[in-house]
């Protein structure tokens, strides 16, 4: 409870679209559209709307045909069968049969059989005919765009706390790896991978927000001056995405190790920490607004870092992975991949001394 009331703030705001837009399309439709019972507007507002998932306005656009597709099927039906629990059955196959066989998307069927459903059960005339039930629609999605584009969260703050989420993930992997090279620890190791292994959830959690961030954008005049801002998230979500699956091979490498006569030294638990720390720069730069060059200079310092000889298989593995996250992170803050890869220490050229700095 305490962890969702802490996130609240991301919700917030469409619960609040919802409220707002619900009591709004019903004014709208009654005052208006002069309709006794416009029960599709609020429904349409809160379908719409939803609660930050992004693609409003393709839901909008699926929801106003998907309510057509139902209403005309359940109202041509009734008006030949009459109504009942079979015609109820008859008229939820066909619907969604046929907006089956014109769209496979899930609220494009799930709405053509609802709208059904409202057709075949409610009382003749008490929401009006077939094309006031498609009114009804059509306003509650318009208003529900309306609230997003007059009550906008912000796609700031929506793109930041998720990636955070990520690059905090990512620390923590990191850190818990360099223990067990320091310790010599199996657990830890073992630990660290099964955090690893949690972590894809953020990054799926983190592309969802970033599209509903630009949706944002795109829909809310409120916002367009962020544009520039969110596409420093932009640069990052690719890159930060493949650091992390990295960052999971690494560490399945690290428990490996635990058990090889040559174990990882224990100098490469400091250069994990130096790229857990420039993950957490980047965090913190561009939550600021900031171009992330700090992040940028201490992934450099690491790329640049030579490498020792006559290391154990794993610990050469542990390093070409590290070489890899380098890379993936110099493109998060900004840089394209040649001008990333050249910054590491060429492998035709190393030296005999370990990773002291």
């Amino acid at each position: 409870m305490r962890k969702r009331l802490g996130t609240f703030n991301l919700i917030g705001p469409s619960i609040a679209q919802c409220a707002v837009g619900a009591a709004l399309a019903w004014i709208v439709a009654v005052h208006l559209l002069g309709h006794d019972y416009p029960l599709f507007a609020p429904i349409s507002v809160m379908i719409c709307v939803g609660i930050g998932l992004g693609r409003r306005l393709r839901r909008l656009a699926e929801l106003v045909v998907g309510v057509s597709l139902g209403v005309g099927v359940g109202d041509l039906l009734v008006s030949w069968i009459g109504s009942g629990p079979w015609q109820l059955a008859l008229v939820i196959a066909l619907a969604m049969t046929v907006a089956w066989l014109l769209n496979s998307s899930e609220l494009f069927v799930s709405q053509a059989g609802s709208s059904a459903v409202l057709v075949a059960m409610l009382v003749p005339g008490v929401d009006g005919g077939g094309l006031d039930r498609m009114a009804d629609a059509l306003t509650g999605g318009i208003v529900g765009i309306a609230a997003v584009a007059l009550l906008p969260a912000s796609p700031l703050t929506i793109a930041g706390k998720h990636l955070s989420g990520v690059l905090d993930a990512f620390s923590t992997v990191l850190e818990q790896a360099a223990e067990a090279i320091e310790k010599g620890d199996a657990d830890l190791a073992a630990e660290a991978l099964e955090c690893g292994r949690r972590t894809q959830t953020a990054v799926e959690e983190f592309a969802a927000a970033l599209e509903n961030s630009k949706e944002i954008i795109r829909i809310s005049p409120l916002r367009w001056h962020h544009r520039a801002r969110l596409a420093g998230y932009q640069t990052a979500a690719v890159p930060v995405d493949l650091a992390l699956r990295n960052a999971r091979v690494l560490v399945r490498r690290t428990l490996a190790a635990m058990g090889e006569p040559s174990p990882p030294p224990v100098a490469l638990a400091e250069v994990l920490r130096e790229v857990s720390e420039a993950a957490l720069l980047l965090q913190l730069e561009l939550g600021a607004g900031r171009e992330p060059m700090l992040a940028r200079q201490a992934l450099l310092a690491v790329a640049a870092r030579e490498r020792p000889k006559n290391l154990g298989f794993s610990a050469n593995v542990i390093i070409a992975q590290l070489r890899s996250i380098a890379v993936d992170l110099l493109e998060a803050t900004g840089m394209d991949h040649d001008e990333a890869s050249a910054a590491l220490t060429p492998l035709n050229e190393l030296s005999d001394e370990s990773m002291r700095g």
